[in-house]
């Protein structure tokens, strides 16, 4: 009994223990998805009966090289991604072996973890852009206890000192990324290294993520390409310390001997009436 016990307790979590799961959701997740639609690339489920085993190892090594060798499929790939070059990303052969047999296990499901978001359709709303807006800033902490976007990124509109500079300005990001359920793919699974060491172990929650995009998909629709105010303000603040700062300076040297030259002064008054 006690053996079964044990056993029952760790099937769940060889269950969940899936390197090549995970693999998927770092490296590809952000364009890809297992029958839940066309995103940057094309839906995965099925692509074993698309094309053989040993070309779409080839291709998930070394793209470019498909590519660049005029193979037919992989050029009406790229056409189909508007130029958009799949990268060569660093795994091994096993690796690469485990992405596919994921990708045919979860290509015979009813429906894949891995088929994403369910994005509507309707025009989002001006709570669903605020929802978006305290999130971003910080105002509504995320579920899984991760930064606020305004930690690394601004975008228009914000106010005051606007964001922060590390990462881009996400004014257009939903241009750069086009698409409700493209931009909700990557917020999902970001694949930058920066984003995967921060949200990796805290994912944003599917409630945080239509908030969003609902956010970016508003932000793009407005003119102007940034918040150039918060910049100008920055700027501002940083010449008039610094010019405070010098004029301090220049006042605090100038007591400096202020004491000693008084004495020096009185001392040749004093001579001189001898």
């Amino acid at each position: 009994m006690a053996s079964f016990a044990l056993l029952s307790l760790l099937e769940p979590l060889a269950a969940q223990a899936n390197p090549a799961a995970d693999t998927f959701r770092q490296s590809c997740f952000s364009c890809h998805t297992i029958g839940g639609g066309r995103l940057t690339g094309p839906d995965l489920k099925g692509v074993g009966q698309r094309k053989d085993r040993a070309w779409l190892e080839r291709f998930i090594a070394t793209p470019q090289a498909v590519i660049d060798s005029g193979d037919a499929y992989a050029t009406q790939l790229v056409q189909d991604a508007r130029g958009v070059v799949m990268p060569t990303l660093p795994l091994t052969r096993e690796q690469i072996a485990g992405l596919l047999d994921l990708i045919e296990a979860e290509s015979a499901l009813p429906k894949s973890q891995f088929a994403g978001l369910q994005i509507p359709e309707a025009p989002f709303t001006a709570a669903d852009v605020a929802r978006g807006r305290a999130r971003f800033s910080g105002e509504t902490k995320l579920k899984n206890g991760g930064p606020p976007c305004l930690s690394c990124h601004t975008m228009t509109g914000l106010g005051g000192l606007g964001g922060g500079r590390l990462g881009p300005d996400l004014t257009k990001v939903y241009e750069r990324i086009p698409g409700r359920k493209a931009l909700a793919a990557w917020l999902q699974s970001p694949a930058t290294p920066t984003m995967q060491g921060l949200f990796k172990n805290r994912p944003l929650d599917s409630a945080e993520i239509l908030p969003l995009v609902a956010l970016f998909e508003a932000a793009a629709q407005r003119p102007g390409r940034s918040d150039q105010v918060a910049t100008l303000i920055f700027f501002l603040l940083g010449l008039g310390g610094a010019v405070g700062m010098l004029l301090a300076f220049d006042g605090i040297w100038r007591r400096r001997f202020r004491s000693v030259r008084r004495a020096l002064l009185a001392g040749g008054r004093n001579r001189g009436v001898r």
